[in-house]
């Protein structure tokens, strides 16, 4: 069905919900959930105040270390209407740290450099 849009509106609960604009007619298209290349039981679509609000419950059996990619997906072409990725593990809050570390480095490094052109230009 071409010109579907999946916009994302809030991920709460371990449930992504979104909005699903140019559906036509009265019957909403088929969407499959992917992951790993996996087909998974199918998001829930409702339609309210003529709106279609699409809900995933995020399987918790999927939830793992590393970055697990979710695909919202329209059954009958393929196409792609949305995604989300959800990141853990020790890996990336060693790589966070490391990254602020950086950042305060930096930050000492032009302070330094402010503290001493202000003093010199006095």
């Amino acid at each position: 069905m071409a010109g579907l849009q999946l916009t994302k509106t809030k991920l709460i609960g371990g449930v992504w919900e979104g909005v699903l604009t140019g559906v036509k007619g009265e019957e909403p298209p088929t969407l499959t959930l992917s992951h790993l290349n996996e087909t998974l039981e199918g998001p829930d679509i409702s339609k309210e105040a003529d709106q279609w609000f699409v809900r995933v419950a995020i399987p918790t059996d999927r939830i793992a270390d590393g970055v697990q990619t979710f695909i919202i997906a329209e059954a009958e072409s393929g196409e792609t209407l949305a995604s989300f990725a959800l990141l853990s593990g020790s890996a990336l809050t060693d790589d966070i740290r490391s990254e602020i570390d950086l950042l305060r480095a930096e930050l000492d490094m032009l302070k330094r450099a402010f503290r001493r052109h202000c003093v010199e230009t006095m």
